[in-house]
C-alpha cells in the first residue's frame, strides 16, 4: 500500500470516528446530530460555552449551558477513548496478536472500562504464579486442561511436565503451575470480568464495621452497617471512604460467591470432563484470588466517583445560588469580623464598596470591653451613616450578634438593622496576593472585614477574589478530586458572571477574568489601559487592549457593560454583530436610540411579535427574542429580581424556641439529606428531605436554593447539642 494509500485510509477513518463520536453523543444527550455537529464545531474552533449559549442559538437551536457542557464533556470523553483505542490496538500489534475480531471488539467499545478489558490479558504484568508456570514450560498443560479432555487423569499428564531443573519437581507442582494460568486466563477475560463487576455492583453490600468499637467518633453510625451498594447515597460513600482514611472504619464489599462461580464455570467447563473437579478448584482460586479484589477495587471505585460528581454536583450549585445573590445596593455598611481575643475587626464601606476606615473592639470575652466597643461602633454609626451592620458566622459571631443587637435596640434615632453572613473564605482572600495588592497597609483581619461588609454589597464581585472551592457551601468537599471540583466549580463562577455581566469600568482583574474568552493576563491588561486612560467610553475601545485580540473580542464584548458610555446599546447584553439589527428595528418603529430605556419605548417593543419580524431584519428568532428583552430593561441586573436577604434587630436564642413555632430563615447550605436553615440562633437549623414539602422530594435542590427566604416550623429541639430540626410542612395545615 502506497503512503497516499495509507493516508487516505487513515483519513477515512479518523473522520468515521469523528461521525460516531456525533452519533454517540447525539444518542446519549437525546439531542440532534445537526445540534451535536455545530456545537462540536463551534467549540473546536474555540468559541466559549457563555458565548455560544447567548449569542450563537439560532445554530444551536437554542441549547442551554448545560447541555453545552454536556456535549463538551462527552465529546472529550470519547476523543481520550479513541486516542485510547488506538494507543491499545498499536500495542497489542506490535505483539503479533491482534486479530480482527479483537480489533473490531476494541472499536467498538463505548466506555474506557471495555478497553482496558480487553487489553487486560495483553498488558505487560509483573512477575505472577501465572508468568512462573509460564518461564517453566507449564503452559502446554494448561491447554490440556482448557481443552476439556473426556478422558485422562489430571496427575498422570502433569507428570509428564516434572523438570528438576526447571524447578518443577513433582507431578502436584506442574498441575499447580498449570492451574494458575487457567486462573489467570480466566481472570482476563473481557466478558467474565464485565459479567462480574455488574453482578458486584447490582447485588453487592457495602459493609463497615469499626476497628476500635469502644472509641467514640463521629463514624458511630457505621461502627456495624450494611447497605446494598447500589442504593447508598453519595454523602454515605463519602463518610465511609473518609473513616477508611482516617482508619477508624474497616469497609468491604461483600457479595454471594456462588452465583459468580456458577457463571464462571458455565463460560470455561463445558460438558462432561476428566478434569472438571481441577477446573471447578480454579473457578474458585480465580475469581478469590485474582477477580474478586480488583473488581472490588473497580466497583469501589465506580460508586465513589459517582458520589464524588454528586458532591461536586452540589457543591456547584450551592455556589451559583450563592454567587448570583441580590446585591443590597445604596447602604453604607459596617463589616465586622468577629474574634474573642483579637478583638473584632470592623470595617466600614460606602455604597459602592469603597472603604471608609476600619477599627478594632473588644466586646467578647476574654476581654469583654463593652463599653468602649459600644462608642466606637456608634461613633462609626453616626460619622459615615451605617444603616447596616454585618457579621461573619465565624468564631465568637453570636456573641458578637447579641451585642449588635444589643446597640441597634438602644439607637432609637436610626433605622438600624444587622445580618449574618457567611464568611467562608474570607480569610482565604484576606492572606491572598490579591488582597495584599488592593489594601497593602491593612492587616489579614481587616481586609476579612471589608470582604465581609462588601459581599453584601455584590456578592459575585467579592466573592470571585476567593478560590471557588474555599467558599464552604457543599458537602465532603475535601473528600473529592481537586481537579474535578477545581474544574466545575471555576465554570460555575465564569456561567454566573457572564449571566449577570461585567461594568468594565469597575470591574476587578479577578471579575473581569472569568468573562467569556478572557484571562488573569488579558484582565490585568483591562484594569491597566483603563487605569492609564481613564474610563472606557465605548466597547470598541477595548480593542486597543494589549492581547486583547479579534478572538477575545467577539467571545467577551457581550458580556461587557459600559453604563454611561457614548453608545447607548454599549449598557445591554446585545452584541455588537447586532447593532445593525437594532438600527433596522428602529427605522422600523420610528424611534431613536435617545429613547432607549423610556416607557414609551418599552410599550412598543412588548406589543412585537419575533416571529414576524425576524425575517424583515435578517435575524433568527432566538436572537430578536433576546434583544427585545434586552432593549425593554437596559442596563438590568438578573439578580436583582431576588428577594434580598432576610434583615434582624434582635436575637433568638434556642431556649426561646417552642415546637410549632413559626419562623423566617434564610437557606445557607443545601445537602443530599436536606437544608440547612438560619433562623437567627448560634446553629443553623436542619430541615430533613422529608420534612421540605408536603410531596416527595427527589432531592432538597429541586425545592430549595442557598439564599432562599423560606418559612419554617420548629420540629424539634436538643439544647444540649445545640441541634434544631425544622418544616417546611406547615404543621398547622396551611399553605407555606
Amino acid at each position: 500500500m502506497s503512503q497516499s494509500e495509507i493516508n487516505a485510509t487513515q483519513e477515512k477513518r479518523e473522520t468515521g470516528d469523528r461521525e460516531r463520536i456525533v452519533q454517540q453523543v447525539a444518542k446519549e444527550l437525546a439531542l440532534s446530530l445537526k445540534q451535536v455537529r455545530t456545537t462540536i464545531s463551534l467549540l473546536d474552533e474555540g468559541n466559549t460555552i457563555p458565548f455560544i449559549a447567548r449569542y450563537r442559538k439560532e445554530m444551536t437551536g437554542e441549547l442551554d449551558e448545560n447541555q453545552l457542557r454536556d456535549i463538551e464533556e462527552r465529546t472529550n470523553y470519547l476523543r481520550n477513548l479513541e486516542e485510547r483505542k488506538a494507543e491499545v490496538i498499536r500495542i497489542i500489534a506490535e505483539q503479533d496478536k491482534l486479530s480482527e475480531e479483537l480489533e473490531a471488539a476494541i472499536r467498538k467499545a463505548v466506555k474506557l472500562q471495555e478497553v482496558e478489558d480487553l487489553y487486560r490479558p495483553y498488558r505487560q504484568k509483573r512477575k505472577t504464579r501465572a508468568s512462573v508456570a509460564k518461564e517453566r514450560g507449564l503452559a502446554p498443560l494448561a491447554e490440556w486442561l482448557l481443552s476439556l479432555p473426556k478422558q485422562g487423569n489430571a496427575l498422570t499428564e502433569a507428570a509428564k511436565y516434572i523438570q528438576p531443573d526447571k524447578g518443577v519437581e513433582t507431578a502436584e507442582e506442574a498441575l499447580q503451575g498449570a492451574m494458575d494460568i487457567v486462573a489467570e486466563n480466566m481472570a482476563d477475560e473481557a466478558a467474565t470480568r464485565a459479567w462480574v463487576r455488574k453482578y458486584t455492583m447490582d447485588h453487592g453490600m457495602m459493609v463497615s464495621e469499626a476497628k476500635s468499637p469502644e472509641a467514640e467518633s463521629v463514624y458511630e453510625m457505621y461502627y456495624n452497617y450494611r447497605e446494598a451498594a447500589k442504593r447508598m447515597p453519595s454523602h454515605r460513600i463519602l463518610a465511609m471512604n473518609r473513616g477508611e482514611r482516617e482508619e477508624v472504619l474497616k469497609v468491604s464489599l461483600e457479595v454471594e460467591n456462588e452465583p459468580i462461580h456458577r457463571y464462571i464455570a458455565g463460560r470455561w467447563i463445558k460438558g462432561g470432563s476428566a478434569v472438571g473437579d481441577v477446573l471447578h478448584a480454579v473457578v474458585e482460586d480465580a475469581y478469590k484470588r485474582l477477580i474478586a479484589p480488583s473488581i472490588e477495587r473497580e466497583v469501589r471505585g465506580e460508586l465513589t466517583e459517582r458520589a464524588e460528581q454528586q458532591a461536586i454536583s452540589i457543591f456547584a450549585g450551592n455556589l451559583r445560588s450563592l454567587l448570583l445573590q441580590p446585591p443590597v445596593r445604596g447602604k453604607v455598611v459596617l463589616g465586622v469580623d468577629p474574634a474573642y481575643r483579637t478583638g473584632c475587626k470592623l470595617a466600614v464601606v460606602d455604597d459602592t464598596g469603597k472603604l471608609l476606615e476600619v477599627a478594632v473592639t473588644y466586646p467578647t470575652p476574654p476581654n469583654n470591653k463593652k463599653r468602649e466597643a459600644a462608642a466606637k461602633i456608634n461613633e462609626l454609626i453616626d460619622r459615615y451613616d451605617v444603616t447596616l451592620i454585618v457579621v461573619g458566622n465565624g468564631t465568637a459571631s453570636r456573641e458578637t450578634e447579641q451585642f449588635v443587637a444589643e446597640i441597634i435596640a438602644e439607637r432609637k434615632d436610626k433605622q438600624l438593622a444587622y445580618l449574618i453572613v457567611n464568611e467562608a473564605g474570607a480569610s482565604v482572600y484576606s492572606a491572598s496576593k490579591l488582597a495584599q495588592q488592593e489594601f497593602p497597609d491593612l492587616d489579614v483581619a481587616e481586609r476579612s472585614a471589608v470582604s465581609i461588609a462588601r459581599r453584601l454589597q455584590d456578592p459575585l464581585a467579592e466573592l470571585v477574589k476567593i478560590e471557588p472551592k474555599a467558599i464552604g457551601v457543599g458537602q465532603y468537599q475535601h473528600d473529592v478530586s481537586q481537579k474535578h471540583l477545581d474544574e466545575s466549580l471555576t465554570t460555575v463562577v465564569e456561567s454566573a458572571v457572564n449571566h449577570v455581566g461585567v461594568d468594565v469600568n469597575t470591574a476587578s482583574p479577578s471579575l473581569l477574568s472569568y468573562v467569556s474568552g478572557v484571562n488573569a493576563t488579558t484582565a490585568k491588561n483591562i484594569v491597566k489601559f483603563r487605569e492609564e486612560n481613564g474610563r472606557f467610553r465605548s466597547r470598541k475601545q477595548l480593542q486597543k487592549v494589549p492581547r486583547l485580540g479579534a478572538k477575545t473580542y467577539e467571545q467577551c464584548i457581550g458580556f461587557m457593560r459600559i453604563s454611561e458610555g457614548e453608545h447607548p446599546l454599549d449598557r445591554t447584553p446585545i452584541h455588537p454583530e447586532s447593532y445593525e439589527v437594532v438600527n433596522r428595528l428602529f427605522v422600523e418603529l420610528g424611534v431613536g436610540l435617545d429613547q432607549l430605556g423610556s416607557k414609551e419605548l418599552a410599550a412598543k417593543l412588548a406589543a412585537l411579535y419575533p416571529e414576524t419580524l425576524a425575517d424583515r431584519l435578517e435575524v433568527g428568532v432566538p436572537t430578536l427574542r433576546d434583544i427585545l428583552d434586552s432593549l425593554q430593561r437596559p442596563g438590568r441586573d438578573p439578580r436583582e429580581e431576588l428577594p434580598l436577604p432576610i434583615f434582624r434587630t434582635d436575637v433568638l436564642k434556642i431556649e426561646d424556641l417552642a415546637p410549632g413555632m413559626e419562623l423566617q430563615g434564610t437557606v445557607r447550605n443545601v445537602i443530599d439529606f436536606g437544608a440547612f436553615v438560619d433562623i437567627g440562633i448560634k446553629n443553623d437549623g436542619l430541615v430533613h428531605i422529608s420534612q421540605l414539602s408536603e410531596g416527595f422530594v427527589k432531592h432538597p435542590m429541586d425545592v430549595v436554593s442557598v439564599g432562599d427566604n423560606v418559612t419554617v416550623w420548629v420540629l424539634n429541639i436538643d439544647i444540649n447539642k445545640g441541634r434544631v430540626g425544622l418544616t417546611m410542612r406547615n404543621p398547622k395545615g396551611r399553605q407555606n
